[in-house]
């Protein structure tokens, strides 16, 4: 009797395990690249645009380019973080030095990661898909 409530105790917590694995699966599965990109389009335009100008040129001397960036695409780590908090640190790009400071900006895990995708894809730059759990543990390293 107490094997066989054992063995009726464990099978729901195989069947949570396997809908769970399941639901992380298909999460990863689904996550839609050329949508993302295409939603980091519009908050480009709201809040980099300004700085970093349309063609992800930026302003030579003062603000970075994001087109065809070596520092952007060398640490997509380091490139969610200064999204999410700002940089205030001397940055190299292409050759150039940089140091005027980039606040963060209160922007949801999707949009942080909406933004990041697009980009990291556009302008010349081919980079991996930053999902919005990329930010979300990004966030926990506080």
């Amino acid at each position: 009797m107490i094997r066989l409530k054992s063995k009726f105790l464990s099978i729901p917590a195989i069947i949570i395990s396997i809908i769970f694995f399941s639901f992380d699966f298909q999460t990863q599965q689904s996550f839609d690249l050329k949508a993302s990109i295409a939603r980091g389009k519009e908050v480009y335009v709201g809040y980099c645009l300004s700085c970093h100008m349309e063609s992800g040129e930026g302003i030579e001397g003062v603000y970075p380019p994001l087109a065809k960036a070596d520092y952007l695409m060398a640490d997509k780590k380091r490139s969610i973080r200064q999204v999410v908090y700002g940089a205030d640190e001397e940055m190299k790009v292409n050759g150039k030095i940089y140091n005027t400071p980039m606040t963060g900006f209160d922007l949801s895990d999707q949009e942080a990661s909406d933004v990041l995708n697009y980009i990291r894809n556009s302008w010349g730059n081919k980079g991996d898909a930053v999902k919005p759990g990329d930010i979300k543990e990004a966030r926990k390293k506080d």
